[in-house]
């Protein structure tokens, strides 16, 4: 492994926009959120198959939030003196092999098991995508890098979800994860083409997992994530449950597909606006989150109203996910990839006890309780951003130049 400690005058290779290195991240983030949550297009399918009901197919994602909870500090911290490349070509394999294992099961308990390794996996890459981003490009780029590489996972869930969901009704589901691993093949060979590697980080440079969580405004961001991704996480997971009642069992795609399209337009007003006002964009997330979980439990029995709440909650959505890592990465600085390994984790708590807690009020007392859970969890995030005004969101987004990293972007391993 190379180290140079005084980095290199960037070349004029160096000094390019890395779009298409970038990109490769973004689709890293693709598949890894893709294969968390594409259960949620096709449970009837899958329980169907599997010989369970819905309740326990819904299960599949969280057995796969479980493995990133307990994988994403441990890991990071193992492996943080890894080169990166490497790191993040180890993690991808493990997708291509878990959902192969997936595609091809049909014992539930091995399903489990393959979506449990998934989990493991994704929490690693998570962590690793944001800090990857920004050593790539010069600091006043490093908006906008973030931008672009965690523009995956939102696309995953903006498109992705919704074609899984199409695709179910076409083709058998394991097909679906047929896909994923040669999707996961293909973006192997992406990256070794396009990432530049970046040695890991010093061992006595190594902030400690206590002092990370201590480190002003890192708390309030790791329990906004948690409550937010608890509250989307409760209905997203059972919507076509939710929709069944409405007699919209078919409109599963056309709500999810509704929720993506917009989710894509809240992808581009944040990398647009993230910059100077990362903290009005937080307000506004939970609000229209709260708005349209709301609207779900008061309307829905007006179909027009269902897509109205699925473009809310889009808008809400997505640009969370940058919000949140840049917001955390900013309050972190040298300690930003302890510190999105604790993001990661927080928000597969979230997508775990929102598939838990979903599965139980859905057994329990039906669907209409899911919407309403989800404005009761979203209001306590709304309430600790509006408050977290000097560390965590600041009302002035934090210079990028000014955040310590662990290398200079051009500090490279060839």
């Amino acid at each position: 492994m190379t180290r140079t400690d005084t980095p290199p005058p960037p070349s004029v290779a160096d000094t390019r926009f890395p779009l298409a290195g970038l990109l490769a991240l973004a689709a890293t983030g693709f598949i890894t959120l893709l294969t968390e949550t594409m259960p949620a297009g096709m449970l009837p399918q899958m329980s169907h198959d599997l010989g369970v009901s819905e309740s326990a197919a819904g299960q599949g994602i969280t057995v796969f939030a479980i493995g990133a909870i307990l994988a994403a500090v441990p890991l990071t911290r193992a492996t943080i003196g890894w080169q990166r490349k490497h790191l993040l070509l180890f993690a991808i394999s493990g997708f291509a092999v878990a959902n192969t294992v997936t595609a091809l099961s049909s014992n539930f308990s091995l399903t489990l098991a393959a979506r449990f390794l998934g989990g493991i996996v994704g929490g690693l890459l998570w962590a690793l995508l944001a800090g990857y981003a920004r050593r790539m490009v010069s600091p006043h780029q490093r908006g906008k890098a973030m931008a672009i590489a965690m523009a995956g996972g939102t696309v995953a869930l903006s498109v992705g979800v919704p074609a899984v969901a199409f695709l179910a009704k076409v083709v058998e589901w394991r097909f679906a994860f047929g896909i994923m691993t040669l999707a996961s093949l293909a973006l192997i060979v992406w990256v070794i083409a396009a990432v530049p590697n970046f040695p890991g980080q010093h061992s006595d440079a190594r902030l400690p997992l206590a002092s990370t969580f201590r480190l002003p405004g890192v708390a309030p961001i790791l329990v906004v994530t948690l409550t937010f991704v608890f509250a989307h996480n409760i209905l997203f997971t059972y919507i076509a449950p939710f929709l069944a009642p409405l007699d919209m069992t078919g409109d599963v795609d056309s709500v999810l597909l509704t929720f993506g399209l917009i989710s894509l337009v809240s992808i581009w007003i944040t990398g647009v606006l993230i910059d100077q006002h990362l903290r009005t964009l937080m307000i506004l997330a939970c609000a229209f989150l709260a708005a349209a979980a709301l609207v779900l439990s008061v309307f829905s029995g007006i179909p027009v109203l269902v897509y109205v709440s699925a473009a809310l909650w889009g808008l809400a959505f997505g640009g969370t996910s940058t919000l949140l890592q840049t917001a955390i990465a900013d309050a972190a600085g040298a300690a930003g990839d302890v510190a999105q390994a604790l993001l990661t984790t927080c928000w597969n708590i979230g997508i775990a006890a929102g598939g838990i807690t979903g599965g139980i009020a859905l057994s329990a007392v039906g669907t209409p309780a899911l919407s309403w859970i989800t404005v009761v969890l979203v209001t306590p995030a709304l309430v600790i951003v509006i408050g977290a005004r000097r560390h965590g969101f600041p009302r002035r987004a934090l210079k990028n130049d000014t955040m310590p990293e662990l290398g200079h972007p051009t500090t490279q391993v060839r």
